[in-house]
């Protein structure tokens, strides 16, 4: 039985995270740590898991009670905890946050995108979880990279929903703002570009372009739906073939040929592709995630699997809501 520990325990992947973890057949969580909800139950925060859990929140840390630390802490919390923690050899730590992502001197984390460093992962003893905006356009990209086929700038729309914003409240993310209303924010300055410039030229090293990243808010709790627009000549059928090779082992990467749509992934760790031609030298990839599951927290334990040579989609079978 893995033993697990969770830093960072009230937020919304946390909360996701407990959730899978809870009904994962050879997990058992050891503590959920939170310094600001020490001693409350685990359901005072997270309702949904009424009747799963009797867990409380704790703000102790017995790290050699544990095999693997899930650290779910805001960006700039976990490398400032690794760095004041004396980390054991053999305890496992899979990252959510952005500070191990991008490659650094002395940075030892692998970047955890399955669908691009399975292997590496199988053999990692660190793991740096991608964002969720990243997973959902690096999953529309990465065979087209392979293939060595990115020689232009690719133009990207994609919008999130509330849940991206965390759980703490902000401007943008009460009710009253977001319902019924739309918005860009960060427009080519997203944080997660750097990572997915990363891994594209891992692929194909002569990648140099822009890419032209106009992220959405949207009125709806969660999911990403995001469009990329390439170059490329290649047929339909001969794109298909190409991104059906390429995830051809991979369990929760589906290329669809009808027109997809967010419900479709919603409270699932799938990504559904979806590809057109128009024009021609138009390529439109769809691609759309939920961004707590897919995005952050599904891929959490999706690593975690493959770090301790588990099936990986142990824990992970989860479907949409039929309507």
């Amino acid at each position: 039985m893995i033993k697990a520990g969770i830093i960072g325990g009230a937020g919304y992947t946390a909360g996701e995270l407990i959730r899978l973890l809870i009904n994962h057949p050879d997990v058992e969580i050891k503590f959920v740590n939170s310094t600001s909800n020490a001693g409350n139950k685990i359901t005072s925060v997270h309702e949904g898991l009424y009747g799963e859990t009797e867990l409380s929140f704790t703000d102790e840390l017995p790290l050699d009670e544990i095999d693997v630390l899930f650290i779910c802490s805001g960006h700039g919390d976990s490398k400032r905890f690794i760095e004041s923690h004396q980390i054991t050899e053999d305890l496992k730590i899979i990252d959510l946050s952005m500070d191990y992502r991008l490659k650094a001197e002395g940075n030892d984390f692998i970047y955890g995108l399955p669908e691009l460093n399975r292997r590496a992962i199988c053999h990692s003893r660190h793991v740096a979880n991608p964002g969720c905006f990243a997973t959902c356009v690096q999953l529309g990209l990465l065979p087209l990279a392979k293939a060595l086929l990115l020689n232009d700038d690719v133009f990207v729309n994609a919008i999130t929903g509330s849940t991206g914003a965390g759980v703490k409240p902000g401007q943008t993310s009460h009710f009253s703002w977001r319902n019924n209303n739309l918005s860009i924010y960060k427009p080519f300055e997203h944080q997660h570009v750097p990572e997915i410039k990363q891994s594209l030229k891992q692929l194909q090293n002569s990648f140099n372009s822009d890419i032209n990243f106009i992220p959405y808010r949207g009125d709806f709790p969660r999911g990403i739906f995001a469009t990329l627009l390439v170059k490329n000549t290649m047929s339909e059928d001969e794109l298909y073939k190409l991104y059906e090779d390429y995830y051809a082992e991979d369990s929760f990467v589906f290329v669809v040929k009808e027109n997809i749509d967010l419900k479709q992934v919603v409270n699932t760790n799938k990504c559904l592709l979806h590809l057109e031609r128009h024009g021609d030298d138009k390529l439109l990839i769809v691609s759309c995630i939920d961004n707590l599951l897919k995005g952050a927290s599904g891929t959490a334990v999706h690593n975690m699997n493959l770090i301790f040579n588990l099936e990986e989609t142990i824990g992970l079978k989860l479907k949409p809501s039929a309507f």
